[in-house]
């Protein structure tokens, strides 16, 4: 983090000076400078084009150009600070670099002469849209709103949710150019303190120009296995669902400029919850979520195990002989798998980059033309075209997006081992997967828990949605500091 050294100079011209050149005044159109004179004394207002609410400063300027100048006596900071500005957020800073990045985040500067200080009136405000339900995360019934890339007001719809007076927004900023505004959302009174101090270490060891990618930016520094496919971290947009996450002890991370809020630490099994299973009756969401844990294995295995009972008929059973294709294409089996996945990836991209007008259509030209003709014309088989929908539905109904993808991946790696080594490739892929989910950590804690270190009633948590009146502790990998709820 860059470190403020210039303090403010005895010169009014000079301050003023500084100032216009760090901030590029005559450079940048929508970087305003304002010579103003009130109260006999020079006054210099900095501010962006965009961010400053009009009005507001409208009123202060008003205010300002009535006074006199014995009005400012005898101390000049405390009267404007205290009395003579009137609004909520303003603060006074004493170096001119705090204040030129200050001036950069949205709020408005104001150097008076003859005061060691500067004035910073944070009456700054963002483009915004509108909270709206997230398209990840629909329920049926629930609440609407979603997060939405203003830290406020994200840092707003958490408050609404969790009014507890051990709620802490500890504030930090990362990126040496960028200066992005990050907030770290936890209950002091529940969460452990080792764990966040942890985590703002983490944080504050980031050292890098900037976020453009935000959210996804902070996990790659902090994620640790650069090339890992499984996310370590969970995201989420809904302000009910990160409010859920905090009562057991997680610690949040907003960061300016993203929707998406993290979510620390994350075992493999948070991925796979869904807002939905709670806006049911306890039985109807554990049927769900069994519905579901079925969905995402069959996308992992199915395919690969259908290959390999394809090619090694003998592994079957009588009843089940009707399993693999009832005749040879003329591509061999494996291929049509690969350039299934493939075509699959294509069709998502496209359907990401296409206008939503018209995904309806790009939708029917992939089902009708290139599935229906691939089948006629020998490309695929009917078998390979069922088993590949049924994992492609199994990935969709994934929660978790970054979950989906590496669960592609893996199941990519299972068909190669199992097409290379028959019966041995498929079961020591199994292992080897098993194995590095249950090596990997989330924030010292064990992502495959409590799977593997195995715990009963925690694992039987996981497949078994609770009814909520029972769950009556917080989760015990989180080490919280009160476990009662």
């Amino acid at each position: 983090m860059t470190q403020y050294k210039q303090t403010l100079y005895s010169s009014h011209e000079k301050n003023t000076a500084y100032m216009k050149e760090r901030l590029g005044v005559d450079k940048s159109f929508d970087i305003i400078h304002l010579d103003l004179e009130y109260a006999d004394r020079q006054m210099s207002m900095f501010l962006v084009d965009g961010f400053a609410k009009d009005d507001i400063l409208h009123y202060i300027m008003k205010l300002l150009a009535g006074l006199d100048a014995d009005q400012l006596e005898p101390d000049p900071l405390e009267k404007l600070l205290k009395t003579y500005i009137p609004y909520i957020e303003v603060e006074s800073v004493t170096y001119l670099d705090e204040a030129v990045d200050t001036v950069l985040a949205g709020p408005t500067a104001l150097l008076v002469e003859g005061i060691n200080a500067v004035i910073m009136i944070d009456a700054r405000t963002y483009p915004v849209r509108s909270p709206d339900e997230p398209d990840l995360e629909k329920v049926v019934r629930g609440s609407r709103d979603g997060y939405v890339e203003t830290i406020v007001f994200n840092t707003a719809l958490t408050r609404r949710r969790v009014r507890d007076r051990s709620l802490r927004m500890e504030y930090m900023q990362i990126g040496r150019r960028s200066k992005t505004d990050v907030c770290v959302c936890y209950l002091e009174d529940v969460a452990d303190g080792d764990r966040v101090k942890h985590l703002k270490q983490t944080l504050e060891q980031i050292d890098t120009d900037g976020l453009p990618m935000a959210e996804k930016t902070v996990e790659e520094y902090i994620s640790g296995r650069h090339w890992n496919p499984y996310p370590t971290v969970r995201y989420t947009e809904r302000p009910d669902t990160a409010a859920a996450h905090l009562y057991e002890g997680h610690v949040l991370i907003i960061i300016d400029g993203s929707p998406s809020v993290m979510i620390t630490p994350a075992t493999y099994w948070h991925h796979l919850q869904h807002a939905e299973e709670y806006r049911q009756k306890p039985l109807v969401g554990a049927y769900l979520r069994m519905i579901r844990f079925i969905a995402v294995i069959a996308s992992i295995f199915i395919l690969p195990l259908y290959y390999l009972f394809s090619v090694q008929p003998e592994l079957l059973p009588k009843v089940l002989s009707f399993i693999g294709p009832s005749e040879a294409g003329t591509i061999p089996l494996l291929g049509q798998f690969l350039i299934a996945e493939v075509g699959i990836d294509m069709l998502r991209m496209a359907a990401i980059h296409t206008p939503s007008a018209l995904t309806t259509a790009l939708g029917l030209v992939a089902a009708i033309l290139i599935g229906q003709v691939a089948v006629d014309v020998g490309l695929f088989s009917n078998e390979v075209v069922l088993y590949l929908a049924l994992a492609a539905i199994g990935t969709y109904a994934t929660p978790s997006y970054e979950l989906s993808l590496a669960n592609r991946l893996v199941r990519i790696y299972l068909l190669l081992a199992t097409a290379l080594f028959g019966v041995l490739g498929y079961t020591v892929g199994v292992t080897l997967w098993i194995l590095y989910l249950s090596r990997m950590t989330s924030f010292k804690t064990d992502y495959f828990w409590p799977f593997i270190p195995f715990a009963y009633k925690p694992f039987r948590d996981i497949f078994i949605r609770s009814p909520i009146p029972l769950k009556n502790r917080r989760p015990s990998f989180l080490n919280p500091e009160d476990p009662d709820r």
